[in-house]
């Protein structure tokens, strides 16, 4: 599964909060499950639960929220477009410690794709990229302000057959 360290790196390289201590993130991959194609390939879907926990965040929740969003629209782009996927697949919960800070959890309801083709006495793994729309914007970076406060810079994701 590459998902989760693509988005633990992206959420860290994003939050500047995150950026200086990286251990406040936690990924989980909860309720996973194996769907094979039912037919003669080995090819498989992973999907599973992917339970995201930022502990102790003192920073601006938007400064996680939009580069997430940034994340999902290249990496499970139908937790936006599909009406039914996106009511329920992206979910929070936030503990307020103090005054200055709380614990997030964010569950997201991810799939990836993987191709095994058999090369004579061989298999061969492959792990399909998503199909992403072009973003509306052509920035390749970009950077999130409330005000004068910087919450979070990103660039622009690549799909993985991009990169």
């Amino acid at each position: 599964m590459y998902k989760p360290n693509s988005l633990r790196n992206h959420l860290t390289a994003a939050n500047p909060d995150l950026k200086r201590n990286p251990d406040k993130l936690l990924v989980f991959a909860d309720e996973g499950r194996l769907i094979g194609t039912g037919t003669a390939s080995r090819s498989f879907e992973y999907a599973y639960k992917l339970n995201v926990i930022i502990t102790d965040f003192g920073g601006d929740e938007d400064g996680l929220m939009v580069p997430l969003l940034d994340w999902v629209a290249v990496h499970q782009a139908d937790l936006l477009g599909n009406p039914d996927k996106r009511e329920k697949g992206i979910r929070f919960v936030v503990d307020f410690n103090n005054h200055d800070s709380v614990d997030i959890s964010l569950e997201l309801e991810l799939s990836e794709r993987v191709i095994v083709k058999q090369n004579q006495n061989r298999l061969d793994i492959t792990h399909a990229g998503e199909i992403a729309p072009a973003p509306d914007y052509a920035a390749p970076y970009w950077q999130l302000f409330n005000g004068d406060k910087l919450l979070a810079e990103w660039q622009v994701l690549k799909t993985d057959t991009e990169q």
